[in-house]
């Protein structure tokens, strides 16, 4: 597909969304926002994708809001409306049945990093720079980052980054839990993809299932958890794709 702002490309039944506005740093404006909404949702609707990279074209994965396309002036209703798509793209990203890794570089600021958040995992390459800018300009945390970011670093530091607006290097990032694993920049696009290949060659149905329940247990309490699990463990072993796996696993072994 082709948009305005985001290359879409289809790698070996992986959906590879790259942010494309190098320079301005891939900021987020209108247009953007629309794009990489529409491009997510091909994916998700794509039984042919079996997993999701993003990424941002240039120097960085996304630098946040372009602030120099002020809210300033616009109707409250069309304000509501950009800020109802912007969400839309972390809903997409969070009820999405396939995995999605965020391969991230440059900065990963405000809005930019929260879509990050939004995906399975996080991959950055050294020398990314994280943070959130919306309290210096006198904006607000959106993408339910005030959410995603103290399941990820914990309530304290999630302050300590909104509240301060300063930004943390990318081994910090990975010594909090903001991002799963750094890798020199060089390698960022091959272990992202291998990454996403190695989860793709896993059951999809499992995927499915494992990410909806570790998504639901942060919220629910212990024996809602067990009784989703043991419903969709049920599910998955009932189904034949189990059984074939399991087979081929066990052949596998044999031949050790």
């Amino acid at each position: 597909m082709v948009f305005e702002t985001v290359i879409y490309e289809k790698v070996e039944g992986i959906a590879v969304i790259k942010l494309n506005r190098p320079k301005v740093l891939n900021a987020i404006n209108v247009q953007l926002t629309r794009d990489f909404h529409q491009a997510l949702a091909e994916a998700a609707l794509d039984t042919g994708v079996k997993g999701v990279v993003i990424k941002g074209e240039g120097r960085a994965f996304c630098a946040g809001d372009d602030l120099s396309e002020s809210p300033f002036g616009i109707a409250v209703e069309d304000l509501l409306r950009h800020v109802e798509t912007l969400q839309d793209t972390t809903r997409i990203m969070l009820n999405m049945e396939k995995c999605i890794v965020a391969a991230v570089h440059g900065y990963a600021l405000g809005a930019g990093c929260e879509w990050a958040m939004s995906a399975d995992i996080r991959i950055a390459a050294e020398g990314t720079r994280f943070g959130f800018p919306e309290t210096n300009v006198g904006a607000g945390v959106t993408n339910a980052g005030t959410k995603l970011l103290p399941l990820l670093v914990g309530i304290g530091r999630a302050k300590w980054m909104i509240f301060s607006n300063e930004r943390i290097d990318a081994f910090t990032a990975e010594q909090w839990g903001l991002v799963n694993r750094v890798v020199p920049a060089e390698e960022l696009d091959s272990v992202a993809m291998d990454l996403v290949n190695r989860i793709a060659a896993n059951s999809p149905l499992s995927i499915k299932l494992a990410k909806r329940q570790l998504h639901y247990g942060t919220y629910q309490d212990y024996e809602q958890q067990m009784e989703m699990e043991a419903h969709d463990v049920v599910l998955t072993l009932t189904g034949m794709e189990a059984a074939i796996r399991a087979k081929a696993a066990l052949d596998k072994t044999k031949q050790k």
